[in-house]
């Protein structure tokens, strides 16, 4: 109800202002015919003055009236006609008033019905942190999910292919506890597309490693999860990618596949923020990265950030090694003391400029903390650090890799 309050008194307002400016009169600027009467009246006045003095003849003075008399009246009828013509503009100037602020009104409203949201009730951030929290809580289930995504086509694959999956089915059915096999079914079973078949058999493989599983296995089951139910991210998938982050925190394709939960559950400024560490972290061939670019702007419109698109992360980053390493230093050390000094400043230089303008993961930021730590640069160093804590404010397995750095240079 306030909304609409609020949108007609804004609606009328501009509707007056409209229509004050079409009925606004110039009121401080007189007709000239008004003016020439004035001048006309105090002519008379002086021609009387001036026959009394008996400097004009009363002839003279006579037909000077008459002349005068003959030009007030000329202006009288201008100053009538003017006062008629104002009568009529303003007239016509009420009515195309009322008909535009008629059309503000009608026209706004009506625009309303169609782009905007009738009935739409307010949603404070709170709120929609809530809702969107409930929707996360009792969202579809896998099975649920599975049931609305329509049929795929078969693989076109040939029937010694076919024979030897009915082979390895088979084998794998006698003895279930064969990793290599269950391996091989699930990657297999993908790849024809039984996506229920192939997570099953990658939960058996799961199982089946118990202590020694990796976060890579937690992901791929979460991916065939996901797979099965259209690109969606039910709970039983985000239990997987959580065990998966748990045991590599910077499992970048665990990330986005939060990312992407976050999202479907009505939390893109979560959303944004997961993404846009994935983004500057990851090589830019991973296959994840161009769906990231593709709306991480929108994205950071919902987050309420001014962002700018960081460039391309090189794929040779993606080992998170790059910079001055212990075996640099060591190398460095047969060096006299100036070529050893420039040799680590330069590769320290370069280091600092990639991290400034590509970004790059929390090991390359401990090592850039470090290295100038071993140059004496403390001040240099403490700016980084600082930095690096904002970089990685939402990752706090992160900044503790890089608060190892900052150890190393002496700043803890």
């Amino acid at each position: 109800m306030i909304f609409w309050i609020v949108a007609a008194a804004l609606a009328l307002v501009t509707a007056g202002l409209f229509a004050l400016a079409l009925t606004r009169r110039d009121g401080d600027e007189e007709h000239p015919a008004a003016y020439d009467l004035r001048v006309y009246r105090d002519q008379l006045k002086e021609v009387d003055k001036d026959q009394v003095r008996g400097v004009i003849g009363v002839e003279d003075a006579a037909r000077m009236k008459t002349e005068i008399s003959r030009r007030i009246l000329a202006a009288d009828t201008q100053m009538q006609k003017a006062e008629s013509g104002d009568a009529n503009g303003s007239r016509y100037a009420k009515i195309s008033a009322l008909a535009l602020g008629l059309v503000v009104l009608v026209g706004s409203f009506g625009l309303y019905t169609q782009i905007g949201a009738p009935g739409y009730r307010d949603m404070p951030l709170g709120e929609r942190a809530a809702e969107a929290a409930e929707r996360r809580a009792n969202r579809d289930s896998q099975a649920v999910a599975e049931t609305k995504v329509p049929p795929r086509p078969e693989a076109d694959v040939g029937a010694e292919f076919l024979e030897l999956m009915t082979k390895l089915r088979a084998a794998v059915t006698e003895n279930p506890d064969d990793l290599q096999g269950q391996e091989l079914l699930a990657r297999n079973e993908a790849n024809l597309g039984n996506m229920r078949a192939a997570y099953e058999a990658q939960a058996k493989v799961i199982e089946i490693k118990d202590a020694d599983v990796t976060a890579g296995d937690y992901v791929l089951h979460a991916n065939l999860l996901i797979t099965a139910a259209g690109d969606y991210v039910s709970p039983e998938a985000e239990a997987s990618l959580t065990k998966a982050l748990e045991l590599d925190p910077f499992n970048n394709l665990g990330r986005y596949y939060l990312g992407l939960m976050m999202w479907q559950t009505g939390r893109p400024d979560a959303t944004f923020r997961i993404w846009d560490q994935v983004l500057r972290q990851s090589p830019n061939d991973a296959p994840w990265v161009p769906s990231i670019r593709a709306v991480i702007s929108e994205l950071a419109w919902y987050a309420g950030v001014d962002y700018k698109m960081p460039a391309p992360v090189p794929a040779h980053v993606s080992d998170g090694l790059s910079g001055p390493s212990a075996e640099d230093m060591e190398a460095a050390g047969e060096l006299s003391g100036e070529d050893r000094q420039e040799m680590i400043q330069g590769m320290v230089d370069q280091l600092s400029d990639r991290l400034a303008t590509e970004g790059g993961t929390p090991q390359e930021w401990a090592r850039l903390i470090g290295a100038y730590g071993v140059l004496g640069d403390t001040e240099r160093a403490q700016a980084i650090w600082g930095e690096a804590q904002q970089v990685f404010a939402q990752v706090p397995e992160a900044l503790e890799i890089v608060r190892m750095g900052a150890q190393q240079a002496g700043l803890e």
